[in-house]
C-alpha cells in the first residue's frame, strides 16, 4: 500500500507541471517522493524544484512537513545547493542548509556562502542566519559575517538584533555586535572598530566597548569606550586607567 501511495503522488505531481493553477504545489524531483502519511512529512530526493504561491526552492533533498494534505506546507528543511525566493514574505537567500517554518516566518540558512536579503536588509555568513519575519529578530553567526542596511555595513562574529517590519523599508531598531577581534560598523560619515558595537534607535546611540576606533572628519580617535549619537552627530571616547585616549590628525592628501 505505501508503494502504490508514493507512485500515485508521483504522477500527480508530474501532471500538475505543464501549469500550475493558484493553490496549487508544483514538485518536480530527479529521484522522486517518499511519503510518510501517518507522521505526516515527506522526502524528496535529488534536484528538487517546489514552486508554490508563497515561495520557490530549489535543493538536492528535502523534507516537507504538512497539515491536512500534502499542499498545506508547515515547514522545510532542504540541503545541497539551496536557493529560496518568497515575494509574498519578501525574502530570498541561499545556503549549504535551509529550515523555514512557513506559518512563523522563521527562516534559517547555513554553510559557506550563506546570504539572505529581506527588502533593504543584505545578511552574510559562512555560519548560520537566522531570520524571523514577523518579530524582526536576526541573528547572524560566523567569522567575517556580514550585514548591509541602506547605508551602513556591519562586519563581526555574530550579529543580532530587531528590524522594524515598516511596509516599505525595513530599519535596525537594535543591533549587537560582537567580534573577539574587532567588529566594524561603517555608516554615512564615520567608521568604528571595537569589539563590542551596541545600538539603539530609541536613544540614538552607537556603543563601543574595549579597543575603540572612531575615524571621522579627517580625525582617527582611539580608546577603551566610546558613544556616537547618530541624532546630534557627536561623540565621545573615553580611557580607562591604563591607557589615555589618543587623537590622530588624519592626512587626506
Amino acid at each position: 500500500m505505501s508503494l502504490i501511495f508514493k507512485l500515485i503522488v508521483i504522477c500527480i505531481i508530474s501532471l500538475s507541471i505543464s501549469a500550475r493553477e493558484i493553490g496549487e504545489t508544483e514538485i518536480t524531483t530527479d529521484d522522486g517522493i517518499e511519503v510518510f502519511q501517518n507522521e505526516q512529512y515527506y522526502l524528496l530526493k535529488k534536484n528538487v524544484k517546489i514552486d508554490s504561491d508563497n515561495f520557490t526552492l530549489n535543493a538536492e533533498n528535502v523534507k516537507v512537513d504538512f497539515e491536512d494534505n500534502l499542499n498545506n506546507i508547515t515547514e522545510l528543511n532542504a540541503e545541497g545547493a539551496v536557493k529560496f525566493d518568497s515575494s509574498e514574505f519578501n525574502m530570498r537567500g541561499q545556503g549549504e542548509k535551509l529550515k523555514f517554518e512557513v506559518k512563523y516566518e522563521r527562516l534559517e540558512l547555513q554553510g559557506l556562502d550563506s546570504e539572505l536579503i529581506t527588502e533593504n536588509i543584505e545578511m552574510f555568513s559562512n555560519g548560520l542566519i537566522k531570520v524571523n519575519n514577523l518579530t524582526g529578530e536576526f541573528s547572524l553567526f560566523g567569522e567575517k559575517s556580514k550585514l548591509i542596511n541602506e547605508n551602513i555595513i556591519i562586519i563581526g562574529e555574530t550579529i543580532d538584533g530587531f528590524f522594524s517590519n515598516n511596509i516599505n523599508n525595513k530599519e535596525i531598531t537594535i543591533l549587537n555586535v560582537f567580534d573577539n577581534n574587532l567588529s566594524y560598523v561603517k555608516n554615512n560619515n564615520s567608521e568604528m572598530y571595537a569589539k563590542k558595537i551596541n545600538y539603539n534607535n530609541e536613544t540614538s546611540l552607537i556603543e563601543l566597548i574595549d579597543d575603540v576606533t572612531i575615524i571621522r572628519d579627517g580625525e582617527k580617535v582611539v580608546g577603551d569606550y566610546g558613544t556616537l549619537d547618530t541624532k546630534n552627530n557627536s561623540y565621545k571616547i573615553k580611557s580607562n586607567n591604563e591607557s589615555k585616549v589618543k587623537v590622530i590628525i588624519l592626512n587626506n592628501e
